[in-house]
């Protein structure tokens, strides 16, 4: 599976396969494919490089931000992919939010760290993202999982759920990314054991960072302070389909 990213260069680029006629006055679209469920060995040597850098015992300066809301999600994340089996739903869901911000107090590769944690009542998603301090070739890193069977956001902090989603923003280049990836109607799940280690690496920063920012107790008392956040969402209507019926 591969997800499809289009960028409109500024200046039209020629090619002999496909090229605008002169008295176009549209521009060529430029399709960059990121193979999400193979990455190459380069991608996968970049992603652990990445992954590598980011501190372990990372010294914080004393700002800090701390953030709740609600927001209105009109498409479902982007971690839902064709044959996850996650339940989505035709109409807008409304997803309640927890952010934790912190900055780096010593001039490292990485600026600042930013920890999310969302749920709209049937998926619960964490995100970590970390932001490079001078920008040349990477921008930023994050990684993120999800759940749809557990109960409570006191039970996903704690339950510490394995990464099912890295991306690596980079300068001047498109994206790098991987993620879990499940079979589906057209085919069987591709073989994905050789990147399991980054998998590995990834869950053991995403476990460390939810620590380190407080975020098994931080989490549930913010989410308190959202009217109706704490309980689970009224059951979807029956025109709620699964992500493969969504996507036929």
């Amino acid at each position: 599976m591969a997800g499809l990213l289009a960028t409109i260069p500024a200046v039209a680029q020629q090619s002999s396969a496909q090229q605008a006629p002169e008295t176009s006055n549209q521009p060529q679209v430029k399709v960059n494919v990121l193979n999400v469920c193979t990455p190459s060995a380069g991608e996968q040597k970049e992603i652990a490089a990445a992954l590598a850098r980011i501190p372990k015992q990372p010294l914080f300066s004393d700002d800090f931000e701390i953030s709740h809301g609600r927001s209105t999600l009109a498409e479902a994340p982007n971690f839902l992919k064709p044959g996850s089996g996650t339940q989505v739903s035709d109409t807008p869901s409304v997803a309640s939010y927890v952010r934790i911000r912190r900055e780096f107090a010593v001039q490292a590769l990485f600026s600042s760290v930013q920890y999310s944690f969302s749920n709209d009542g049937e998926n619960m998603i964490e995100t970590l993202v970390l932001h490079v301090r001078d920008p040349k070739d990477l921008i930023q890193v994050s990684m993120e999982d999800s759940a749809s069977a557990i109960g409570s956001a006191e039970n996903m902090v704690a339950a510490n759920t394995p990464v099912n989603r890295i991306r690596l923003e980079r300068f001047g280049k498109s994206s790098i990314a991987l993620a879990r990836c499940s079979g589906s109607e057209n085919g069987p799940a591709p073989d994905q054991s050789t990147y399991e280690p980054l998998f590995h690496s990834a869950s053991e920063v995403l476990a460390s960072y939810r620590t380190l920012l407080g975020a098994k107790r931080t989490v549930p008392a913010e989410l308190a302070q959202i009217p109706g956040a704490g309980s689970k969402a009224a059951a979807r209507p029956k025109s709620a389909k699964s992500a493969n019926d969504k996507n036929d």
